[in-house]
């Protein structure tokens, strides 16, 4: 028992309340710094480090768990092999980042510590709510992970049931961090704003599982010239440089990696999958292997249990087992993914946008349906920006602190930034199977008509 438990055990037995000493020891107890701290070995940071009862407690759960079961980066694992690594790695990962700069504020005297386990669960639990194949399966199934991550810390779940042992109103300020409501702005761009620990744990972990160099930068450098001020985190004017290398590490990571057309074309495929097993599932169709695991996601009645019961495995196995379906698109489709047999693209121009039609009856007529494989995905991102008034939408600037106090925002005194601040790069690409395409036979006028749309 610790000294704080103690503490407070005789204060009760003094006070004559013995009837509620148990509950005191359990609050307490999770108040505590652990009496040896817990290390994770880690290739980002080298070792996390947990010295929480409470953060150790959470990491236990069955809900954090389960972000074991779920990769990263989906299906980034089609184009560079490593990106095997979980959400769970990632997590504690976002953890860790967010106690040193704690720790440093601390050092400082520029901290409240009444917000730090608070901060800290929030940084840890910021991702609990993802499912499986996280972007995909939220477009097919309207699924939101930020709410379903809000939904475990507010639910019936062991994560829940700890965090309210603090205090029953903490796992809503937990939830209210998460969903950038909560009423000190500054914990809330700890966690989440243009540079943050979510952003630069996932740059840093990602770069090193794909075996990139794009999303290098200078974390501790950042960490040593970042300051808090009022609402917000700012940084100091000798750090511009290494801001500045942060930001366009992450404009690297997304077209590099995040955006790559392979990557694009297996979450086509997966998204086709998904969107086609719920069409046959509602239409009564009599699956060899019934999909039970499922059945309240496709009647648009599941439970946070039934969500909570999904991860990568479960959707991999069905994916295995449909690939011997007696519906063709369902097993070509699963067979594909399986064994990364995926799509072909080009480049959606003007000139296929208005013969979009024209390709569309082409595929049709050759007896492929398009609405399995024809695709046009559309990729856009901002590397920076920062809410101007009248427009829509708010995201905050990174403000620089200068020599005599005053904040300035960082395209003003960047010509790096400033270059490339409110330019939003697109980028179109029609996904199509040109195998089967060039299965077609010779003598077949759709095949001719879709070689010549297409350049093939």
């Amino acid at each position: 028992m610790g000294q704080r438990t103690l503490f407070f055990y005789k204060l009760l037995i003094f006070a004559g309340k013995e009837e509620n000493i148990r509950d005191v020891v359990i609050v307490t107890r999770l108040f505590e710094k652990l009496n040896e701290e817990k290390v994770f070995k880690d290739p980002v940071h080298r070792y996390i480090h947990v010295r929480d009862q409470l953060i150790w407690e959470l990491i236990g759960t069955s809900e954090f768990q389960r972000l074991r079961r779920i990769r990263q980066l989906g299906t980034t694992f089609f184009t560079f092999h490593g990106a095997e690594h979980s959400r769970f790695g990632h997590s504690l990962g976002v953890y860790e980042i967010a106690r040193q700069i704690i720790d440093i504020f601390k050092n400082r005297n520029d901290w409240d510590d009444s917000e730090t386990l608070l901060s800290l669960c929030a940084a840890l639990l910021h991702d609990v709510g993802h499912g499986p194949f996280s972007h995909s399966f939220e477009k097919v199934f309207g699924t939101d992970h930020e709410r379903y991550t809000q939904a475990i810390i507010l639910g019936d779940t062991q994560i829940h049931r700890l965090l309210e042992q603090v205090d029953p109103a903490f796992p809503e300020k937990v939830a209210d961090v998460i969903g950038k409501t909560y009423g000190n702005r500054l914990i809330v761009s700890l966690i989440s704003s243009q540079i943050d620990a979510d952003r630069m744990d996932y740059l840093l972990r990602d770069a090193y599982y794909t075996g990139v160099s794009y999303g290098h930068f200078d974390m501790e450098r950042i960490w040593r010239v970042m300051r808090p001020a009022g609402d917000q985190i700012v940084f100091k004017l000798s750090g511009m440089h290494a801001v500045e290398d942060y930001i366009m590490s992450r404009y690297q990571m997304y077209w590099q990696v995040y955006f790559h057309p392979v990557t694009r074309s297996a979450e086509v495929i997966l998204t086709k999958i998904l969107h086609r097993a719920k069409v046959l599932y509602n239409q009564g169709f009599a699956f060899k292997h019934v999909p039970e695991m499922l059945r309240t996601l496709f009647e648009g009645k599941i439970t946070l249990d039934d969500y909570l019961s999904l991860d990568e495995s479960v959707i991999m196995y069905y994916f295995q087992a449909w690939q011997s379906e007696h519906d063709p698109i369902l097993s070509d489709l699963c067979a594909r993914f399986m064994n990364r047999r995926l799509f072909k693209y080009v480049e959606f121009s003007k000139e296929l946008l208005n013969a979009n039609e024209e390709l569309t009856e082409a595929f049709r007529e050759a007896g492929i349906d398009p609405d399995y494989y024809l695709d046009v995905d559309f990729s856009s991102d901002s590397p920076y920006d920062f809410y101007r008034p009248g427009e829509e939408g708010v995201r905050q600037p990174i403000q620089l602190l200068m020599p005599d106090g005053s904040l300035h925002e960082l395209s003003s005194e960047s010509d790096v930034v400033g270059a490339i601040t409110g330019k939003r790069r697109t980028d179109h690409k029609l996904y199509y199977p040109k195998d089967k395409v060039l299965a077609l036979p010779d003598r077949s006028q759709a095949k001719k008509k879709i070689r010549e749309l297409l350049h093939i």
